[in-house]
Parts: structure tokens; sequence; C-alpha cells
């Protein structure tokens, strides 16, 4: 299994996932597991993919599926001449958003309103499981939950949480809809939200979803 992230400068992001995947490995101690990037840090998946005989199964570990997803990920197995299996992204999986949850819930409580960050993407497609993800989010802690971006897309997470401030709402959280920290985490720091949940990171929802996905793919 080669589980492929975007990859990030920040040391704390690759960190993050290789223990994730620690977790992965005790549940999957027959498979050998790999990581690769698509852009940033190496080593890339075509670099991987080409030192991997048969048939792998790539699991990516993006959050909706965008343009790295939907591109560079197959461009990379077609360089590769590799015969691997892609399996869906991890979100907008319930297992992924009640880990979400569980994130902004140790943050902060009494919680007036809540806006859902997410990387952004350029991709309609994306953005609409992101959606998906923010209306899941919403039934498990039975409040609305507006969808907003880190970039790319619209609206802004500072737009979102101010426009919550101008209906009247006082105290506003954040949950954080993205794996690892790194650049797109730092950019919450001053959005004026009065809790900003943490990333993911290593949850043992993810790793059900992480072996589901391998599982549905593998021979």
């Amino acid at each position: 299994m080669i589980a492929v992230a975007h990859g990030t400068r920040d040391p704390e992001g690759p960190a993050v996932l290789e223990e994730l995947l620690v977790h992965v490995r005790r549940r999957l101690p027959d498979v050998d597991i790999q990581i690769a990037y698509v852009d940033v840090i190496g080593p890339m998946l075509d670099e991987v993919l080409a030192g991997v005989g048969g048939a792998p199964v790539v699991v990516p570990m993006f959050l909706a599926s965008g343009y790295h997803v939907r591109v560079d990920v197959p461009r990379a197995i077609e360089s590769a001449g590799s015969g691997a299996v892609v399996t869906d992204a991890l979100g907008p999986d319930d297992a992924v958003v009640e880990a979400v949850a569980d994130r902004l819930n140790e943050a902060g409580q009494n919680l007036d309103a809540v806006v859902m960050a997410a990387a952004g993407s350029a991709d309609e497609n994306a953005l609409a499981e992101v959606e998906v993800a923010a209306a899941k989010l919403s039934g498990l802690l039975d409040r609305d939950v507006v969808a907003a971006y880190i970039t790319t897309a619209t609206p802004t997470v500072a737009d979102a949480v101010g426009r919550l401030r101008a209906a009247g709402h006082q105290r506003i959280g954040v949950a954080s809809y993205l794996l690892a920290p790194g650049l797109f985490l730092r950019r919450l720091d001053d959005v004026g939200a009065d809790v900003v949940a943490p990333p993911i990171g290593v949850h043992p929802r993810v790793v059900d979803v992480v072996v589901r996905r391998y599982h549905s793919a593998s021979p």
C-alpha cells in the first residue's frame, strides 16, 4: 500500500503521517506500507511506484478529491507504468467527520456557531465534497456549520467568521478540516474565531478509514 499525501515543508506534517501509518501497519501487519507525495517534498509518487512491483493499492490521504487526486495521482501512475489501484480519498467519509468533531469538542465547548475550515480547491466536485462533510458535521454537532476555505475558494474562513459575528453569534469555533499541521493551519491563527481546533492528526477513526480503503481495493 502506498499512502500518498500533498507534502509540506512543515516537519510536523510528515511526522503526523508517519505516526498515523504506524497505527495502520499494526492493523495490516502483512502489508508493505510506504509513503509518497505529490508536491513540495519527496519521495514523489512516481518514484515510489517505480520501485514497487505488482499492483499496489494507492490510498490518497486527502479529504476531498481535487486536482491532486484526479490528475496528479493518475499521472504519476501512468508515468511509472504501474498497475496500481487507486482508492477513494479519505473524505468526506463519516469516520473522518467524526474525528473532526472530536477535535473541535476537545478544543472548546458551548460554541454558538461553527465554521469548518477546508484547504480549498478550484474543483467544483471537491468543493461539493467539503459541503457534504460540513452537512455531516452539522448533524453530529446539532448546530449549523458553515463550510469555508483557507485558499482558492470562497467564502474564506475569516469572512465566514465575520458574517457569523455580524449575525450576532458570540462564541464561534473553527473546525479544522485538515489532516496535518502546515501552512494552511497557520493561516487560521488570525481568522477572528474564539476557538480553532487542531487538525485531525492521528485519530483511530482515520486509521479505520485507511484500513477500509486498502481492503476495498486489495484482491
